[in-house]
């Protein structure tokens, strides 16, 4: 999941779909090399038992030096187990009740009636079936007939409009101007990520990688306002993966906290694909490595398979992503997700089950166009539009002679299956202003998925894919999600001329 390098070879091809983490972990660690203790601790997992999981991984991790590539592979194993308990942690009777809370008019025979569809994201576990930690929130996104339900309503038609609004302004513009990058907004962002006291953190030195935005064609600007404590490092404006670095001591009984200030500019986007330019831009050398498998981009079957029926013979590039778009969109429902660095293949992930978050959406939609020789690649950081501020994820497709154009997944979804408020006609404005087009609302952190921090953590990644959250961790342990905190707060400046 980690790995920088895009695979020509299709390797995943040949093997279950439960061996993908095997090889990101392998390949991760400089060497593809099964394990079979881990190969039996997967079989163990998938049944239900992870007690049984466990106590093999660490009779296995014994008999490991520590140092070996090895014994890090049973590590993370072992670790993804405590990962994914975290994940579903809700007992039958503790959804009902946050269900009840939650909606009007719910009695014991709809519930169970809901268990046996099989509404719920469900894993046994040690002889108990648990549930998704989002489970509530999920079934309206799921089912959106039961919203007029819910006692605290989401999404307000305020918020729908806003949307809209925002991209029939920036088209406008873009139109006006004969431009792509229009409307600047200029922000001041503050991140403050805290590793709670624990007897961990009082172990020596606290690393944390904050992200901070990268540079773009639509955002640039960086400036560093304050940071305590101070940044040790700075990624260069490109990197595909920036992030500012400190260190802090760690201190008995407190504590730990990671505050940086910064200022930048965003642009909205908005690409005319259906006139050519008037100069073709210069094309990247680099674009042919974003057409390749990689973790999660892997060409199964069943993604060729849904690739055939939805591209129908289409060829020309803008007309075939905007298919895959378009079928995302009224096809694919939203969902919360678990922690992605549990899940073995995220694109296929999302396609069996029919839904998923804004990065697994993402991922689908560039693994069809990588399957069809469309340059597609990762873009994410945060989602900062007023009322719905959010970790987020979208992607970019390379299409001659534009260029990268945005593209985002989630908010075809949004426009076509929860802006319910607004006409047909500005839903679909809205979802058709997505396929190239982007809000100012944007802190882009990442351009690839799976990429590496600088410097290299000791540890493994509390998320292997992503970077949004921060990352931390001690001398002795990665700090997971539940031991620390983190918040974003942004405001925008004076605009800008």
């Amino acid at each position: 999941m980690k790995s920088t390098v895009l695979r020509s070879t299709p390797i995943f091809m040949r093997l279950p779909i439960g061996r993908v983490l095997i090889l990101w972990a392998a390949a991760n660690l400089g060497a593809i090399a099964a394990v079979p203790a881990t190969d039996q601790a997967i079989a163990l997992e998938e049944k239900g038992d992870f007690r049984g999981a466990t106590n093999i991984l660490q009779k296995a991790l014994q008999e490991k030096p520590s140092a070996s590539r090895e014994a890090q592979q049973l590590a993370f194993e072992l670790d993804r187990l405590q990962r994914i308990r975290m994940d579903f942690p809700l007992t039958r009777s503790e959804l009902f009740a946050a269900l009840r809370e939650s909606m009007t008019h719910l009695a014991e025979p709809e519930f169970d009636q809901w268990l046996k569809e099989g509404r719920f994201d469900s894993r046994e576990i040690d002889g108990e079936r648990r549930f998704m930690v989002s489970s509530v929130s999920n079934l309206y996104f799921r089912h959106p007939e039961l919203e007029p339900r819910r006692r605290t309503p989401r999404n307000p038609p305020s918020l729908q409009a806003a949307r809209w609004q925002t991209s029939a302004a920036i088209k406008k513009a873009a139109i006006a101007q004969k431009q792509p990058y229009v409307l600047p907004r200029r922000f001041e962002v503050t991140m403050i990520v805290t590793a709670k006291a624990t007897p961990a953190i009082e172990q020596g030195s606290i690393r944390a990688w904050i992200p901070v935005p990268r540079d773009y064609p639509f955002q640039g600007g960086f400036e560093v306002i304050s940071s305590s404590p101070a940044i040790k490092h700075l990624d260069p404006a490109t990197s595909p993966i920036r992030a500012a670095y400190m260190e802090s001591e760690g201190k008995p009984g407190e504590d730990a906290e990671f505050r940086l200030t910064y200022q930048y500019t965003a642009h909205g986007v908005w690409f005319d694909l259906t006139s050519a330019p008037a100069e073709k831009i210069k094309r990247d050398p680099g674009v042919d490595l974003f057409t390749r498998e990689a973790p999660h981009v892997v060409f199964t079957p069943e993604i060729r398979g849904l690739s055939q029926r939805i591209a129908k013979g289409e060829t020309n590039q803008v007309r075939l992503a905007r298919a895959f778009y378009e079928w995302i969109s009224t096809n694919i429902k939203y969902s919360y997700a678990i922690e992605y660095s549990t899940i073995r293949n995220i694109s296929e992930y999302c396609r069996s089950r029919g839904y998923g978050d804004c990065g697994q959406e993402a991922l689908l939609f560039i693994t069809l166009c990588r399957l069809n020789g469309i340059p597609a690649r990762w873009q994410s950081g945060w989602n900062t539009f007023p009322g719905a501020k959010s970790i987020h994820d979208w992607s970019e497709i390379y299409l001659e002679p534009w260029g990268w154009v945005p593209v985002d997944p989630y908010m075809g979804i949004y426009a076509m299956q929860y802006a319910t408020s607004l006409p047909q006609s500005q839903r679909l404005e809205l979802r058709d202003f997505y396929f190239g087009g982007l809000d100012q609302y944007r802190i882009a952190a990442n351009s690839d998925h799976n990429q590496e921090l600088v410097p290299a953590k000791k540890f493994f990644r509390s998320d292997t894919v992503d970077f949004q959250r921060g990352e931390l961790e001690t001398g002795v342990a990665n700090l997971y999600f539940d031991q620390f905190n983190y918040r974003l707060d942004l405001r925008e400046l004076d605009p800008l001329p």
